[in-house]
Parts: structure tokens; sequence; C-alpha cells
């Protein structure tokens, strides 16, 4: 792992080296806890900071035959939850945890050992005894990495207590709250959503009993968090809904449910449609990009959800067929002026053309790259996967305008995930160049747009 790791010829090394690795981040989409930020906080081992609800590295565990208590339980330490990572880790080859693990060590802590059971306790105490200096907190962290702006993702009814602290204090890094109301639309379980929406009622000061209310109160939470900065909304979709209803219909479900009543499968997703709207409508009138993360099949394994709960390593891939409810939701959006900037993330490879051929559909020239193809995510975010999310964004749009990457994750330690993606698309651009099928007379021009996908961009799309 030299520096001209994943760089295959000179000029993908040039245009790395010149044109993206000392740029800042703007890490537009993570799960960091804002708390943790605000109150600096500093990480007793490497343990702690590398395995703490990190779903990813307990998957692989698991997959080795680790025991679940060197995942996630109460009693075991950090170090032999540790011993236990090392362990996995020389199995973990051709996984992009093995790349992210050693790129980690390297460029926050210097250790260019490989870790496996040899080499387990050296590298914890080397890196345990930098976590407890200053600059290794949680703010020394961001720091190090060069990290501009993050982008946290919040639900409508949190206080933003962290954010506004931050704010007021004056963080020269920008710390922007991300809407995500996903379980304002998450009426499945009637008693779960009446609970929801009473505290929705609570932090908004809206009586609510009717879905007007819900809207309003929704809303007056929409433009607290415009007040705190932020700029983007995220929801967390299996499939996008588009029904069509009428606005009697969706005031009946809203009573029905609000009522403690379980609704049909027709009633939960026009009350999803309905609510996918009025979120997109908020948005647009806002200025605000919306995210769409859909695909996901969660919490698969009944008994070990049961045990541990949401977010600890049993999601996979769907198989969910979009292509019509995705063009009839921007489009009903989009024939009223009411398409907010917008960036989908696929979790199934095989939709990659499938979105790249939807972008162009509502691209309307008043922003470029208004509707956007977002990075590898999830179980994508490695080599191949954002490799052919460039492929096929560059074959069916324009790579040229692409947002970049984000790290998507709750670690302080992901950001080299920013310089693994920059790596690869350098690779990628600069490989096409050395075959001829870009010119290297336009250098100029490809350092250019190298910076624009590794930074610029999003700077300028987000209006950070």
């Amino acid at each position: 792992m030299d520096e001209n790791f994943m760089l295959d010829n000179e000029v993908s090394q040039e245009l790395f080296h010149q044109h993206a690795k000392n740029l800042p981040i703007i890490d537009y989409h993570c799960h960091l806890n804002p708390e943790f930020i605000a109150k600096d906080r500093k990480f007793d081992n490497l343990g702690q900071i590398w395995l703490e609800g990190d779903h990813y590295k307990w998957r692989a565990m698991r997959t080795n035959g680790v025991d679940e208590r060197y995942c996630t339980g109460k009693d075991t330490t950090d170090w032999e939850k540790f011993e236990k990572w090392a362990e996995t880790v020389p199995y973990t080859m051709r996984n992009p945890l093995y790349h992210w693990t050693h790129l980690e060590l390297k460029t926050c802590f210097g250790v260019t050992k490989i870790l496996k059971p040899e080499t387990a306790r050296e590298i914890f105490d080397e890196c345990t005894a930098k976590l407890r200096t200053p600059e290794y907190s949680a703010r020394g962290l961001m720091r190090k990495y060069k990290v501009e702006t993050v982008c946290t993702t919040d639900d409508p009814v949190d206080s933003l207590e962290y954010h506004l602290q931050l704010k007021k204090e004056g963080f020269e890094i920008k710390v922007l709250p991300t809407w995500r109301p996903d379980k304002a639309m998450a009426v499945e379980v009637p008693a779960d959503f009446r609970a929801y929406i009473e505290k929705l009622s609570d932090v908004s000061g809206v009586s609510i009993s009717r879905f007007a209310d819900v809207i309003t109160a929704l809303q007056k939470r929409h433009d607290f968090f415009e007040s705190v900065g932020c700029r983007l909304s995220d929801h967390g979709i299996e499939e996008f809904y588009a029904e069509d209803y009428t606005q009697a219909e969706i005031d009946a479900i809203f009573n029905k449910v609000y009522g403690g009543k379980a609704l049909t499968r027709e009633e939960i997703l026009k009350f999803k449609s309905a609510m996918m709207y009025e979120f997109a409508v908020m948005d647009a009138r806002s200025g605000w990009t919306q995210q769409f993360h859909y695909g996901a099949i969660r919490n698969n394994n009944d008994r070990l959800f049961a045990k541990l709960g949401p977010d600890t390593g049993f999601d996979s891939i769907g198989d969910f067929t979009v292509a019509k409810s995705m063009s009839k939701f921007l489009n009903r959006l989009d024939k009223t002026n009411q398409l907010a900037k917008t960036i989908l993330y696929n979790l199934n490879p095989r939709d990659n053309d499938l979105i790249t051929t939807m972008l162009g559909n509502f691209q309307d020239g008043s922003v470029a790259g208004k509707i956007q193809f977002g990075s590898g995510w999830w179980f994508l975010d490695q080599k191949y996967g954002m490799t052919a999310q460039m492929n096929s964004l560059s074959v069916l749009g324009l790579l040229s305008r692409f947002v970049g990457m984000l790290t998507d994750s709750r670690s302080f330690l992901s950001y080299p995930r920013h310089e693994y993606f920059r790596r690869i698309m350098c690779n990628l651009i600069g490989t096409d160049v050395v075959n001829g099928e870009i010119p290297a007379s336009e250098m100029d021009f490809i350092g250019k747009m190298v910076e624009g996908i590794s930074y610029y961009n999003a700077k300028t799309f987000f209006n950070f």
C-alpha cells in the first residue's frame, strides 16, 4: 500500500497526486453521532473506535466463526474483540475491509504493518497510545483528514441541540443536520406510529388529530432544520411509492392507523406515496437536495434482530421492481415544477443502467447534474461497485458532473474511503487516457474534472 496504491499508470498517478489527494472532504451523508463531535469524544482504545457499532466488521467476524460475544457482547473487553478482529483480517483478502483496515492504519496512525494475530498487540498498543492524545479526539480526527463539511442523519423530532451547540461555538468544520423522516410514514405498526406522531406533536407544538396537522407539524420541523443549516433530506425506502390516491383516502387512512387499526397493504402504499410527495414538495420549496436510498431488505434474521436490534449486520440486497414507480414519482413532481435536486442510490447493482437512463428524463437544464446517480452505496461502496457505478454514469450520463463520494459511516476512522474512491476514480480516468480513449492533450480539463468529482461539484451542488 505505497503512494501509488491502486494507480496503475503514470497518468492515474498524476491525476491523484496533483488533483485529488490534497482536496478537503465534503461528507454529505454519514451517520456520525453529533454528540460525539460536540463533546469532542476521546476514544479509549483502537478496539472501541473500530468495532463499536461497525456491522461491516461484525458480519465478517461472524462469517469467520467468531462468537457473537466478541462482536456485540457486553462481557468481553475491547482488546478481546480487537484480537478476534485481528484474527479475521487475513481472511478478508479481496473484501474491501482488508483495504479499508490497512488504509485507516496507515493514514491515521502511520502504521504500515499488516494486521494479523502476530502484530495485533503491537498495533493495538501503538494506536491506543495515539488515541489518548488530543489530536486523535473526534474533532482532531476530522481535522486530520481535512474534513470541511459533514451532514449527519437526523429525525424530524430530534432537538439538534448538538448542531446548535457547534454552530454557536463556531467550530470551524460545518456539522449540518440531514432531514430523515422515515418514521413519519412507518405505519406498519399502529401503536409505534401513534407514539411517533404524539412525539412530533410535542416538539412542533402542533395539536395533531388529522392528516393535515401532521403535514403542518412536519413543515414546522422542516423550517427548524433549515434554520440550523440543513440542506439535504434522506429517505431509506425499500422501493419508490407512487400510488394514485385522493386526499379523502389519505385522511381516512390516517384516522384508521392513528386510531390503532392495522392497515391493508394497499392503504400502506397509498399513505407512503402521499408522504413521499409531501416531503418532496417541502424540499423543493426550500431548495434542498433529496436523497433516496432504496433496495435494502432489513433485519432478515428474526432471532438475532430480537436479541440485538437493527443495524447490527443482518440486512441484504433486495430485488424490487422500481422503474415505473420511480418514474411516476419523479414525473408527478416535475409536472408542477416541484422536483428538487435529487440523488438516487441503488443497492442492487442490476439497477445501475436503470438509474442512469432515468436521470436524463428529468434533467431540465436549471442545474448541472440536477438528478444524480449516487456513489456506490453500502454493499456497493467497494472497488467493483464504485467502478460499475462510474462506468454506467459515464456511458449513459455525465461523469464530469458527479458529486462524488460519501462515507455513509458511523466511524470517525472512515474518511480514508474518500481517498479510496479518489484513487479508483483517478485510475479509471487515467487508464482511459493511456488507452487513447480520452485525449492526453486535454489534461488541463481532465484535472479539473477530477477535482470537481473529488470536491468542487459537491460544494457547488449543495450550496455549501
